[in-house]
C-alpha cells in the first residue's frame, strides 16, 4: 500500500507520541505561526483548553490562564492522554458467544471473560435495533433499562444520555434510574427539611463569607480535591479566595476521619471522627447548647418547627438516652470535653457549617445534613451573612457569585412512555426482583422487569456497589446488554454489544462554565478525526432513529451544527457564533449585588414573604411529613441508628473502608492515563493506612495489600500515613476492574467490597460509605495489574449478515402518544429535560417544585410566561395537589 506524504506524517506522529509516553504541554504565551498547526479551542470536565494540532494529529495542549486559574495533571496529562491510548474502542465489537447465537443460547456467564468480535456498523446497529424491538414486543417497552442516567461522560450539552433518552422516548420509552448517587440520601430528605435540594444548591457569595465568617467547618468536605472537576468546565476560580480565607484569619476545622488536601492548604483543625458516626456528634453538641443555654430560642420561635419535639429527643425523653457529649464520646470517638469545646465555640463564633455529600453516602443516610441544619438552627445561624449551612461548598466553585444568565438549550429528552424507575443505586436488586414493590420518597412503586441494559457514557460496573453481586444479576436476568463507550472501561468488557463512541475532542459541541455562577460559553470544537471507526453520540442516535424510522423528530429536522448554533442563539451570549466559535468562549457578566447573596438569607430577612418551600413554610426540625410515611429506618428527626457495618460493631481486625472521590481522575475517567504514576502503587489503586494498623498487620509503605470481605476481594497498594486515624482505611473509587483467577479485583476497585444496601426505604440511596473488611499483606499476586490490557478479540471469515429489522415502535408510539399535552406539560418535557430525564411531577409537592424550579428554569431557557405555564402543569400534577 502506497502512503501519502500527509498519511506517513500523521501516522509518523502518532507513534512518537505513544512512545514518547505523551503530548506536549505549552505554555499560554506561545504563538504558533507554523501553517501545519492548528490552534483550536476545546473545553472539558477538567477546564478549557487550545488543542495543538499537527497534520492532523493532536500533539499538546495550552491551557488558557486566562479562563482556568489552575490547570491541573488531568488536563495537562490526563485528558489528552487517553485519546490514542489502546484501552481505545476502534471498532463496533460484538461478544464471541452472542454474535454466534444472539437469539439462543448467548452464554451470558462468559461476559468479561471471552473475545470479541469485530463487526460493521451496519451488523452492530442491526443487532442492537433486533434486541430493541424484541425485548420491547415480547416484554414490552419497560424492560428496557437506562443505566446511562448520570451525564458525566463529557462536558458537553450532546450528552449520551440526554440523546439516548430522546431517541428510547419517540419508540415507546425504558425504565430509567431515579436520584443518583452523589447526594442520593439528601436530595429526598432536604426538601422536605429546608426546602431545597440544597446538595446542589448555590453556596453564599465568596466576599460575604470574607467579611464576616470567623470559623469555618468542613465536614467530610475536601474543596480543595473535589473542585479540581465539574460536571461542566472547571475553571478553579475558587482557590485564591479559600486561600484568602485563611489568610485573613477564618478558621478551619475539619471533622473527618483522614485528613484532607484542603485541610494541608487551609491549615486546619483536624478533628477525627468513627465514620458514620457525626450524626449522634451534632446531636451532642446541640443538647450542649441547649443545656448551657446558648440556643437562640427567639430564631427557634420565628424561622422553625418541631423544635420542642427535637430537644425533647436531645434529653432523651422518649427514648431514656440524653445525647449529651458523653454518650457521644463513645459513638464517635471524640472525647467529650472537645465536643463540649467545639459546640460553644460554634455558638459564640460567626460560623459557616460546610458538609460534604460523603456523608450522606451511609447506612441512615439522611440523618447526617439535617442534624447539622437542626444545629445551626439551634444556633439561630441559617440564612445569617456569613454563618449556616452549606452542602456544596466542595463542588462547582460553590461560593463564586452567581450570573443569572441562560445558558445554551440542547436537545432535550421528550416524555418517556414508561413510567417504571429504579433508584440509581438499586439495580442488582431491581434485576433480581421483578414485580418488587419499593417505596422511595413515601411514594410506592413496582420493579420493572429488565431484559435489555443500554449503557451510554457511564461506568455502570464501575459505581454500583457490590459488583460481585451485580455481575451475576446480569448474567441471570439480563438478555442484551449494550455499552457505548470511547473505551474498553469494565462496563465495555462484560456487554454483549460495544458501541464505540467517540471523545469529545472528535466532534463538536458546546458547554458553559460554573455550576452555580453560570459565567461563561464554551465552544468545544472538533480537534482531531474520530479515532478507529468510532462514531459520535448523536451519529449513532440518529442511525438507531433512522431504522426505527423517526430521524427527523429526533433532530428536529436540523443537521448537527445548527442544533449547536439554536443551542447557542437560546442563551444570554451577545457575542455572534461565528465569533464565539472562533474564540472558544462568550463571558456572561455577573451583576455586582451577586457578590452580596447570602444563601437562605431572603428566609431570614422575612420569612413571611419568602417562606422556605416545606410544608411549613420554615426548617423543619421535626418533620410530620416524614413522620406520615411512616418509614422504620428514617425516623421525622435527626437521630442516631447505629449503621448494619461500622467500628461500633466491628469484629476484631475489622477497619472500616471509606472510599472518597479521586485526586488524580473523575470516578473511573483518566484511570487508563499516565496521571495514575502519581498515586499508584505498583500499578495498582493506592490504600491509606494509618502506621499503628500498618504495624498491626504488618505491611510497609510500597507493599501490596488484600482487603476482603464477604462481598469481595480486592488488592491494593499500602500508603502508610498519620494522615488517617486508626481502625480506617481509604481506598478511593473509580479503579478499573479486573479480576484474578482467584476472584479478586487485581486493580483495587472498592465496589468490589461496598454493600449494596439501601440507606433507608425513604430514598433509596447508596450505602457506601458504610463498610468494614479485613486488610493483610498480599504475598500472591498473579500478575501485574491488567485492567488496561484490552480485551481479546477473534477474527471471522467475513461479516456476519443481520436480516432487516422489521422495526415497528416509532410508528405505534406516533398513534399512542397523540393524546393533546397542555402547553406547560409539553414545554415542561420539551425544556426541562436536556440534562437528566424529566422527574414525574407526583415525586415533589407544589411548595418543593417551586424550589426547583428556582436553578431548573434559567437552564431551560423559559420566559416569565412560559415559566407559569410550567408551574401549573407541575402543580395540577404535584404530589399534593389531590
Amino acid at each position: 500500500m502506497t502512503l501519502s506524504r500527509r498519511t506517513f506524517l500523521k501516522t509518523s506522529i502518532a507513534t512518537a507520541i505513544v512512545a514518547g509516553g505523551g503530548l506536549m504541554v505549552y505554555p499560554a504565551s506561545k504563538f504558533f505561526d507554523d501553517e501545519d498547526v492548528e490552534v483550536i479551542p476545546h473545553a472539558s470536565h477538567w477546564g478549557p483548553f487550545n488543542a495543538i494540532v499537527k497534520a492532523g494529529v493532536l500533539v499538546g495542549i495550552q491551557p488558557r490562564k486566562e479562563l482556568d486559574a489552575m490547570p491541573t495533571e488531568m488536563l495537562t496529562e490526563g485528558l489528552i492522554g487517553r485519546v490514542y491510548d489502546k484501552t481505545r474502542v476502534k471498532y463496533p465489537m460484538v461478544r464471541a458467544s452472542y454474535l454466534a447465537d444472539p437469539k439462543g443460547d448467548t452464554k451470558p456467564h462468559l461476559r468479561g471473560k471471552e473475545p470479541f468480535v469485530r463487526v460493521s456498523w451496519d451488523t452492530a446497529l442491526s443487532l442492537v435495533a433486533d434486541a430493541i424491538q424484541t425485548t420491547a414486543t415480547e416484554h414490552g417497552n419497560e424492560a428496557i433499562f437506562s443505566s446511562s442516567y448520570g451525564g458525566w461522560s463529557h462536558a458537553g450539552l450532546m450528552r449520551p444520555q440526554v440523546l439516548q433518552g430522546r431517541f428510547f422516548n419517540l419508540i415507546g420509552g425504558q425504565s430509567t434510574t431515579t436520584g443518583d448517587y452523589s447526594g442520593g440520601a439528601s436530595q429526598v430528605i432536604l426538601p422536605h427539611v429546608i426546602g431545597d435540594m440544597e446538595v446542589y444548591s448555590p453556596q453564599t457569595a465568596w466576599p460575604v463569607i470574607q467579611e464576616n465568617t470567623e470559623i469555618f467547618v468542613l465536614i467530610g468536605c475536601d474543596p480543595w480535591k473535589n473542585n479540581r472537576i465539574e460536571f461542566r468546565v472547571a475553571d478553579h476560580q475558587m482557590y485564591s479566595h479559600w486561600k484568602q480565607f485563611a489568610e485573613n484569619g477564618i478558621q478551619f476545622i475539619s471533622i473527618n476521619p483522614q485528613q484532607t488536601r484542603t485541610d494541608d492548604e487551609l491549615d486546619a483543625e483536624w478533628v477525627k471522627i468513627v465514620p458514620n458516626t457525626d450524626t449522634a456528634l451534632f446531636l451532642a453538641m446541640a443538647q450542649h447548647v441547649y443545656v448551657n443555654d446558648l440556643h437562640d430560642t427567639a430564631y427557634l420561635a420565628r424561622y422553625t418547627v418541631g423544635a420542642d419535639k427535637y430537644i425533647d429527643h436531645l434529653m432523651g425523653k422518649n427514648d431514656g438516652i440524653v445525647k449529651s457529649p458523653e454518650w457521644a464520646a463513645k459513638i464517635t470517638g471524640i472525647p467529650a470535653e472537645d465536643i463540649q469545646k467545639m459546640a460553644i465555640r460554634f455558638a459564640t463564633s460567626k460560623t459557616q457549617f460546610a458538609a460534604g455529600w460523603s456523608l450522606q453516602r451511609a447506612d441512615h443516610g439522611e440523618m447526617i445534613h439535617w442534624a447539622i441544619i437542626n444545629f445551626a438552627a439551634m444556633l439561630g445561624k441559617i440564612g445569617k451573612p456569613g454563618e449556616g449551612v452549606g452542602f456544596s461548598w466542595h463542588y462547582g466553585n460553590g461560593g463564586m457569585p452567581q450570573s443569572g444568565k441562560t445558558l445554551p438549550i440542547g436537545l432535550s429528552q421528550g416524555k418517556n412512555p414508561v413510567s417504571a424507575i429504579c433508584p440509581a443505586s438499586r439495580i442488582s436488586e431491581m434485576l433480581m426482583n421483578p414485580g418488587k414493590s419499593f417505596t422511595r420518597d413515601g411514594i410506592e412503586y413496582t420493579y420493572p422487569d429488565i431484559k435489555m441494559v443500554y449503557n451510554a457514557g457511564n461506568n455502570l460496573l464501575s459505581h454500583q456497589q457490590d459488583t460481585n453481586e451485580l455481575i451475576n444479576a446480569l448474567n441471570e436476568k439480563v438478555e442484551t446488554f449494550v455499552c457505548q463507550d470511547p473505551w474498553w472501561c469494565a462496563s465495555s468488557r462484560y456487554a454483549d454489544i460495544v458501541l464505540p463512541a467517540t471523545s469529545t475532542l472528535e466532534r463538536n459541541d458546546l458547554s458553559s462554565g460554573g455550576t452555580y455562577s453560570n459565567d461563561k460559553i464554551y465552544a468545544m470544537r472538533q480537534v482531531i478525526k474520530p479515532y478507529g471507526e468510532s462514531l459520535d453520540d448523536f451519529e449513532i442516535f440518529r442511525k438507531l432513529a433512522e431504522i426505527f424510522n423517526v430521524e427527523e423528530k429526533f433532530t428536529d429536522g436540523l443537521a448537527f451544527d445548527d442544533i449547536l448554533k439554536r443551542a447557542y442563539h437560546a442563551s444570554s451570549a451577545t457575542l455572534s457564533f461565528d465569533e464565539f466559535w472562533k474564540n472558544g468562549v462568550a463571558l456572561l457578566p455577573v451583576p455586582q449585588e451577586a457578590n452580596q447573596w447570602v444563601r437562605h438569607g431572603d428566609f431570614y430577612q422575612d420569612p413571611d414573604k419568602h417562606p422556605l418551600h416545606t410544608t411549613s413554610g420554615k426548617i423543619e426540625l421535626y418533620c410530620q411529613d416524614i413522620a406520615n410515611f411512616d418509614v422504620k429506618n428514617c425516623p421525622p428527626m435527626p437521630t442516631f441508628l447505629e449503621p448494619f457495618e461500622y467500628l461500633g460493631n466491628a469484629k476484631p481486625n475489622q477497619v472500616h473502608v471509606v472510599s472518597p472521590h479521586p485526586y488524580m481522575r473523575l470516578h473511573s475517567q483518566l484511570a487508563n492515563t499516565e496521571v495514575r504514576k502519581y498515586e499508584s502503587v505498583q500499578g495498582r489503586q493506592y490504600v491509606l493506612i494509618n502506621d499503628m494498623d500498618a504495624q498491626k498487620h504488618g505491611i510497609r509503605s510500597g507493599q501490596l495489600v488484600e482487603i476482603y470481605n464477604e462481598r469481595g476481594r480486592v488488592i491494593a497498594g499500602a500508603k502508610v500515613s498519620d494522615q488517617i486515624m486508626p481502625g480506617v482505611i481509604s481506598l478511593e473509587e473509580g479503579a478499573w476492574l479486573q479480576f484474578d483467577s482467584q476472584g479478586r479485583c487485581n486493580s483495587g476497585s472498592i465496589n468490589v467490597l461496598t454493600s449494596s444496601q439501601a440507606c433507608s426505604d425513604l430514598s433509596q440511596a447508596n450505602s457506601a460509605n458504610t463498610c468494614l473488611a479485613y486488610i493483610q499483606r498480599c504475598r500472591d499476586p498473579e500478575s501485574s495489574n491488567l485492567a488496561f490490557e484490552p480485551p481479546r478479540t477473534v477474527t471471522v471469515d467475513s461479516d456476519i449478515r443481520v436480516d432487516k429489522v422489521n422495526t415497528t415502535l416509532g410508528e405505534a408510539n406516533t398513534s399512542s402518544s397523540e393524546t393533546k399535552q397542555s402547553v406547560g406539560e409539553a414545554l415542561f418535557y420539551q425544556r426541562c429535560t436536556m440534562c437528566h430525564s424529566a422527574k414525574d411531577p407526583k415525586q415533589y409537592t407544589k411548595s418543593q417544585w417551586h424550589g426547583i424550579t428556582k436553578s431548573m428554569f434559567p437552564r431551560a431557557g423559559l420566559n416569565p410566561l412560559e415559566r407559569e405555564e410550567v408551574m401549573a402543569f407541575l402543580e395540577a400534577n404535584a404530589k399534593d395537589a389531590q
